[in-house]
């Protein structure tokens, strides 16, 4: 008497793409899930921060009334160019004035920061002396201190010296960069062969022309990024020329919109003025992610790794 047993199938007598169609439909199938959900956790993001600006736009084509008595994400009786001109011409142009205060602080601020953290960096990482990684150790330090701690003794200090209440007082702070300094160091020392630097001294190149010609010219990413990050600060900045600044035609844009702000309530007309002046704030700062996007993608990476 024979009992007859539940059989398998025989796996090693289906053909080898048999076999496979299910491992593969499986991990296909995750795939295309994972995609979907990383997909919709990057639109999701992408629209918490393009809101606001989309709000601004919309507003900033609006009277006072429609401001507050119409829905806030869509257009009503859209009046841009008259609201941008009221902001041009409000208080004798007082806002034109403000902006290229802010072009001068965050464009020439960081473009010297930009060089004298190229030079720091690059002399950190490629000349030998006594203390380097004191130094380095001192910049990373100063990484981490946040630029409000500063502030108050800054302004001390230049009160002594009577710099407070001028152009200097924003500028000079805004020459310094630890993190720039701290960026040019891993990026010189991971991307610069010192190979490089030794033929160019053969040759008969000097210090100074080396870094120029050949330091520079690799470190150029990194030198964007830098200068990206800290013209995006400079211009967002806003308790340094509080506490630096008491004359209005010295405030860059962010104090000014500020200053009108505080009025707002008297002056009802100043809280449209202040939204067209936001709006057209951030157009640099958008100017400037779209032309130096590729720069600073490359360089937050491509010093990373030394080839």
């Amino acid at each position: 008497m024979s009992v007859d047993t539940p059989t398998r199938p025989d796996l090693r007598r289906r053909p080898a793409h048999a076999r496979e169609a299910a491992p593969r439909t499986s991990i296909s199938g995750v795939t295309a899930r994972s995609r979907v959900v990383v997909t919709g956790v990057l639109v999701a993001a992408a629209g918490y921060f393009l809101l606001p600006v989309y709000w601004l736009l919309v507003a900033s084509t609006k009277s006072t009334g429609d401001l507050f008595g119409s829905f806030g994400l869509w257009f009503s009786r859209p009046q841009l160019l008259d609201n941008l001109r009221h902001v041009a011409t409000h208080e004798d142009g007082i806002y034109l004035r403000w902006a290229a205060n802010s072009l001068l602080y965050a464009g020439l601020g960081a473009a010297v920061a930009t060089f004298l953290s190229a030079l720091a960096g690059y002399a950190l990482a490629k000349y030998q002396f006594r203390g380097r990684e004191a130094i380095f150790n001192l910049v990373l330090g100063g990484v981490l201190i946040p630029a409000t701690a500063l502030a108050l003794p800054t302004y001390l200090l230049f009160s002594r010296v009577d710099l407070a209440n001028t152009y200097w007082a924003v500028l000079l702070p805004s020459f310094v960069s630890p993190f720039g300094v701290y960026l040019c160091r891993i990026y010189a020392a991971a991307s610069i062969p010192d190979e490089l630097l030794e033929a160019a001294r053969i040759d008969g190149a000097g210090e100074f022309r080396t870094f120029r010609v050949i330091g520079l010219r690799i470190m150029t990413p990194a030198l964007v990024t830098i200068f990206l990050f800290q013209f995006v600060g400079i211009w967002n900045n806003y308790f340094l020329p509080l506490v630096m600044l008491s004359d209005p035609k010295l405030y860059p844009v962010t104090l000014g919109l500020t200053s009108w702000q505080s009025f707002a309530d008297r002056q009802p007309d100043l809280y449209q003025l202040t939204v067209g002046g936001a709006f057209v704030s951030v157009i640099p700062l958008m100017a400037a992610m779209v032309v130096l996007q590729r720069f600073w993608r490359s360089g937050l990476t491509q010093g990373s790794v030394k080839g």
